[in-house]
């Protein structure tokens, strides 16, 4: 019963997941383009907007990139670099956590904000105020693995999430067996994030596919000419 749901849950999961992301954002942006927007509530109440807004979105981004850099580059790579499985766990450890403690920091600072702030509170959505609740809970669910991360300094359990995401990205088949007997902490935390990723495209979150890079080179507008 436990393989088979590890077999579900490690091995068909996280393509559904990433089939509801990709497709569910696709038919969101296409059927319904006026919800694609962050639902700011900057109008309402800018106090802990600022600095808890900085904190979630800088810890947030280097957790994901760590963790795309970390799982999906081959090993191959990081031995040519000469980066050892124990150095590897170690940067994982530190920039991880301190990343993760910055964007729990300010992740607190938005959801008391919405939750205690009479005006934010009645113009959140149920969708506005669970997303941030999930994301807390892989926060936690992230530190916390850190503990049992440290009672496996050498990296090869970090070497089996590298084996088991690198079969998933690349369609390969058994991959679930890299993570059968990994903690539990670290199933509870792949399963919640393959969650939040599928339900991705039904909330504010959306506004992450959307960074606005073309602002950086885009021209000057030109709002009235200089009169001759």
């Amino acid at each position: 019963m436990i393989l088979t749901l590890d077999y579900f849950l490690f091995q068909i999961f996280p393509y559904i997941a990433v089939s509801f992301f990709v497709f569910g954002s696709i038919l969101r942006f296409d059927r319904d383009p006026y919800s694609w927007r962050t639902k700011s509530s900057q109008l309402l109440r800018r106090k802990q907007l600022i600095l808890g807004s900085i904190l979630f979105h800088l810890g947030i981004l280097v957790i994901l990139l760590g963790h795309a850099v970390g799982l999906l580059t081959p090993i191959a790579v990081f031995d040519a670099m000469g980066i050892s499985h124990a150095t590897k766990q170690m940067m994982a450890i530190i920039f991880g956590g301190l990343a993760g403690v910055f964007c729990l920091i300010g992740l607190c600072m938005l959801l008391h904000r919405r939750l205690f702030d009479p005006r934010i509170r009645v113009n959140s959505s149920f969708a506005d105020i669970a997303i941030l609740v999930l994301i807390l809970a892989q926060l936690l669910l992230g530190l916390f693995s850190i503990s049992v991360s440290m009672q496996h300094l050498d990296g090869h359990e970090m070497v089996k999430f590298m084996d088991w995401a690198q079969h998933i990205a690349t369609f390969r088949g058994g991959a679930y067996g890299y993570i059968v007997d990994v903690a539990l902490v670290f199933k509870l935390h792949i399963t919640l994030g393959l969650f939040i990723l599928l339900v991705f495209p039904f909330t504010r979150l959306v506004h992450a596919l959307s960074v606005p890079l073309g602002y950086i080179t885009r021209p000057y507008q030109i709002v009235r000419k200089r009169a001759s």
